[in-house]
């Protein structure tokens, strides 16, 4: 089955837009992490130093509700415009300019000034960040070419794992040095590279939702979903891919630490440093395969890798230690994580109708975060009651659903909308 199936004709590999299409991807990769910490760690920071209480830093984390329930508004996306703008790229437009006037206007105020003032702006910021999510993932589904999916994902999350860090760490370092007012309107217009890339950006036009009904907006997209062969095997293959390596990194922090007992900045420094090294090169390597191979195999092969990514955390666990046994445990995990990570956001590309993309990618990754999410009070317990050992053992068979899953489906790949070349 090829492309045709969600009425969108291939597009020839030599393209000029192919390469202006991958640059927009890491550049809108970037403006989708920026506002993730400034709404988050980065605040609550301010908000620590500005001496706040627990309970109202606690509870100001409520903020990042709309990161979760981002799908609900999705399918609005697939079947409205912004007037005289392209489908994706006028909401992201619109979205960047939104949060350029949050942060100007968080920086104009301060925790200790007005605490519901930056409460409201951060919520605002939270909801025009989490559309933009949504809208840049559809944009990168309906842009990228079935081949360059492995290599456009493993962009787009070296520039988000990127911002990270700079609306993270680097701005820490320079709320210290120059003040949080600065830092803000500093970050403020580093998210005018996303509107640069908005303006610049190739769309082609697909077919759309413009002439249905609001109610068939919502509807549609879950229809078209559960009319395919196999659906639930699909849907249980995107809750248990990554359940394997989701389960060994949920709690590894809290191991390093109190499990085999490295300080504080042994841990921050590798994490920091070596784990987002790690999870870069992962995907690129990951992405760069998946131009030459189909993603049926990348899947099962990057699966298996990350399945066993934990190995080096039950070593420590064992008792090997060092610093050396720090940076291995946490670089394989990172590694083998980026692996998966470019080949499952591929899969979740292949899955959705371009009609569709927004709510249906929304919806798929909805569904991977709540595996995620469910998984914290499980692992505590197993860690606790059965000790680390145990745990990590479990986190390797945790890997074993999701692979039977993908051996299941194994002959069903070009039934997938947009699985031209993912056989």
């Amino acid at each position: 089955m090829s492309a045709e199936v969600a009425g969108v004709r291939d597009i020839d590999v030599r393209d000029p837009q192919r390469a202006r299409t991958l640059v927009a991807v890491t550049v809108l990769g970037f403006a989708s992490g920026l506002p993730l910490a400034l709404s988050g760690s980065t605040l609550e920071a301010w908000c620590a130093v500005s001496g706040l209480s627990l309970k109202t830093i606690g509870a100001l984390k409520l903020v990042g509700l709309a990161y979760v329930l981002k799908f609900l508004w999705a399918p609005l996306l697939d079947r409205f415009n912004i007037p005289g703008l392209s489908r994706r790229r006028g909401w992201m437009l619109v979205m960047q300019l939104g949060i350029i006037l949050v942060l100007i206007a968080i920086a104009s105020t301060s925790p200790q000034q007005s605490l519901v003032a930056v409460a409201v702006l951060a919520s605002i910021l939270v909801l025009f960040s989490a559309t933009q999510d949504t809208v840049i993932d559809a944009y990168r589904t309906d842009q990228l070419l079935p081949q360059d999916r492995g290599l456009g994902a493993a962009l787009g999350v070296g520039g988000y794992r990127v911002a990270m860090l700079v609306s993270g760490g680097l701005a820490l370092v320079l709320a210290a040095a120059a003040g949080w007012r600065f830092t803000y309107l500093l970050m403020a217009g580093l998210m005018a590279l996303g509107v640069i890339a908005s303006l610049f950006a190739p769309e082609r036009e697909y077919a759309a939702l413009h002439t249905v009904s609001v109610l068939r907006a919502f509807v549609e997209p879950l229809k078209e979903v559960f009319s395919r062969r196999n659906a639930w095997l699909w849907l249980g293959l995107v809750l248990l891919y990554k359940l394997g390596n989701a389960f060994a990194l949920s709690l590894s922090t809290t191991f390093l630490l109190r499990g085999a007992h490295y300080a504080l900045a042994e841990v921050g420094w590798v994490n920091k440093v070596i784990g987002l090294a790690a999870t870069i090169v992962g995907a690129f390597a990951g992405g760069l395969l998946l131009e030459r191979w189909s993603l049926r195999r990348a899947l099962s092969v990057f699966g298996v890798l990350q399945g066993l990514g934990g190995l080096g955390f039950l070593a420590v666990a064992l008792g090997w230690n060092g610093f050396a046994a720090l940076i291995t445990a946490v670089a394989s995990e990172n590694f083998t994580s980026g692996l998966g990570t470019g080949a499952f956001v591929a899969l979740l590309m292949a899955m959705c109708d371009r009609r569709f993309s927004a709510t249906q990618y929304a919806l798929f990754s909805a569904l991977d975060a709540v595996g995620r999410i469910a998984l914290g009070p499980l692992a505590g317990w197993v860690a606790q009651a059965l000790g680390w050992p145990i745990y990590f053992c479990i986190a390797l068979a945790c890997a074993v659903p999701g692979l039977f899953l993908l051996w299941t489906l194994r002959g069903e790949f070009l039934q997938l909308p947009g699985a031209r070349t993912a056989a």
